[in-house]
């Protein structure tokens, strides 16, 4: 397949676009640039494409000001409408549109399927509702759009778990404050193969959340690393150190959410790594 991938550097990227360099699939990357152009311009480069993966979005573990949430928001949402847009000029269209989402749609209190109704209020919760809302518009133009909503991204060269693997094997890692907080996880080979697979599968189609079976507390993720790393669990992260790191994203990122996958596994897909210890075992294996 001839498939276009915004967000190609990054840490989901660079695993999916080695993946699908394995499968012999040809791969468009589109930059900042590419996106930005006129729609008619972006068409021609989407030419001949069978499908579209969209993972394009600034990292949201930096310091947020007024104007970096802004970038978040067009990184993400104006990102996906220039896509919808220059396949709407399209004649022939690709057959597939993937498009990336988070668990932003959703607060804290439940645990949420695919068939729940978004409820978060606030800066994440109207980014996610509008970044869904954008990419849902190429079905109506033909276009079989999936939209994956990503619990936490675990994998030892990107993500959180770049950050987090230093300081818990000098023994100073810990939980976000009370650790109470909801935490939802996909190992990155889960993720990677989900792409996979919806390439490959025509019938899926809507939104899917891409969570492992084994979501859990933000408290009990930090004591299974730990035990991983055979390193002590003593010291928890206050909120007031995150908001001198991450300024107005600091609640975001000491929040969680519960991701119920209920559609990937009726679709016949399988986790490889369906519990945290498989996980983390792998990830802190040798490389």
């Amino acid at each position: 397949m001839k498939i276009a991938i915004t967000g190609a550097t990054g840490f989901i990227g660079s695993h999916l676009c080695r993946a699908l360099n394995r499968e012999d699939h040809q791969l468009v990357q589109l930059g900042r640039a590419d996106v930005r152009a006129d729609s008619a311009r972006l068409a021609s480069q989407l030419q001949n494409c069978d499908a579209v993966i969209n993972l394009a979005g600034e990292n949201i573990s930096r310091r947020w000001s007024e104007k970096y949430m802004q970038a978040l928001y067009d990184s993400r949402v104006l990102t996906t409408r220039a896509l919808v847009e220059a396949m709407t000029r399209m004649e022939q269209r690709p057959g597939l549109f993937i498009s990336t989402s988070a668990m932003g749609d959703f607060d804290s209190k439940g645990r949420y399927k695919e068939s729940d109704a978004p409820n978060a209020g606030g800066f994440f919760g109207r980014l996610t509702r509008d970044w869904e809302q954008a990419a849902r518009q190429a079905e109506a133009v033909g276009v079989r759009t999936l939209i994956f909503r990503l619990s936490l991204v675990l994998g030892r060269d990107g993500g959180m778990m770049k950050q987090l693997l230093l300081p818990f094997r000098l023994g100073l890692g810990g939980p976000i404050g009370d650790g109470s907080q909801p935490f939802s996880w996909i190992h990155i080979d889960d993720l990677i193969r989900a792409y996979s697979y919806a390439l490959s599968h025509p019938e899926m189609t809507g939104i899917y959340h891409l969570s492992a079976p084994d979501s859990t507390t933000n408290l009990r993720f930090a004591r299974a690393l730990g035990q991983q790393l055979h390193r002590p669990v003593l010291l928890p992260v206050p909120l007031f150190a995150l908001k001198l790191l991450f300024g107005k994203g600091a609640e975001a990122l000491a929040s969680g959410q519960y991701l119920i996958a209920e559609r990937l596994p009726e679709a016949g897909f399988h986790f490889q790594y369906d519990t945290l210890p498989k996980a983390l075992a792998k990830i802190t294996s040798a490389p």
